[in-house]
């Protein structure tokens, strides 16, 4: 889609060009600005309009509604991140966590159980993340992905790391525990893909006996000394006064259905994540970049 009257490279639109693009008066675009019913946001006191979020109203509104659906629920389904969760609290979005990892947030969207799940799922075969055609959401005619954060994932570790792991090799050394995740989840198949680039497999580790269904669970089995490391995000190893020995960066996505981009907890929780606080969040947390955080990265 190209929109008239403004540069190609523009992320963002006036009044005048957004009223150009969908062949209103300019007028008429304030009054569904007036009414929330556009998506727009304010710099220095002057409406602004992002133009994926333009292009995904436009559609939303050409499909019209189908009768007889019924309301998704008001759940964040999927893997569990410590900045999306403080965001989801703080900013009012009026969102139940129900994270049980990237594969149960998949299952839950798919079943209709979900309105957003947070997905970090990489794909063996290219390195790249969260593809829906690998996930299986490539049917989904209304399915949106959007960019959360790039997160730097690595070994957590004890305080002083007393066994002194350097690298995934270390984790094959005899009487070391790894913690790990349950199956599905995104952060074990991580594992699994950067133990074979290494040329380890699981069955040279020595893992725990129960896995761990959180990054914030993961991070206190190892701090409790109930393993030795475990791979998880940096902000959760911070979170718990950990040492961390970075290896990956990954992108973390938000997958949801078209409509559901436009409901109330959604659109508070992106216009909080614009915020100078939330920034600010981001930063003390550390392990995160979100300068592409709200982009479309896949559009149905």
């Amino acid at each position: 889609m190209t929109t008239q009257g403004a540069e190609p490279g523009h992320a963002y639109l006036t009044t005048a060009e957004v009223a150009d693009y969908l062949r209103l008066k300019p007028r008429k675009v304030y009054d569904l600005v007036r009414q929330g019913q556009i998506p727009c946001t304010r710099a220095t006191g002057k409406l602004l309009f992002p133009r994926q979020s333009i292009d995904l109203w436009l559609m939303n509104h050409l499909e019209g509604d189908v009768p007889g659906t019924r309301p998704v629920p008001t759940v964040l389904a999927g893997s569990q991140d410590p900045l999306l969760e403080w965001a989801v609290r703080e900013s009012g979005a009026g969102l139940a966590t129900l994270c049980h990892g990237s594969g149960d947030g998949v299952t839950r969207l798919l079943a209709g159980e979900a309105m957003v799940a947070g997905l970090h799922l990489v794909d063996p075969a290219s390195g790249r993340y969260n593809r829906p055609e690998v996930l299986g959401l490539a049917g989904m005619r209304d399915l949106v992905m959007v960019r959360w954060a790039v997160r730097r994932q690595g070994l957590m570790l004890p305080p002083d790391n007393p066994r002194s792991i350097q690298g995934l090799a270390d984790l094959a050394r005899p009487g070391v525990r790894v913690g790990h995740r349950q199956s599905g989840a995104g952060a074990q198949r991580l594992l699994a893909w950067l133990l074979a680039r290494a040329g380890l497999a699981a069955s040279d580790l020595a893992f725990t006996a129960h896995p761990s269904l959180g990054e914030d669970d993961l991070a206190l089995a190892i701090r409790q000394g109930e393993a030795d490391a475990g791979l998880g995000v940096e902000a959760a190893a911070r979170r718990q006064g950990l040492a961390f020995l970075p290896l990956h960066e990954e992108a973390f996505d938000l997958a949801l259905r078209r409509r559901s981009y436009f409901e109330p907890p959604l659109q508070r929780l992106l216009a909080f994540a614009r915020e100078p606080r939330f920034l600010e969040q981001a930063a003390a947390m550390g392990g995160y970049e979100v300068g592409e955080l709200g982009r479309i990265t896949y559009n149905a």
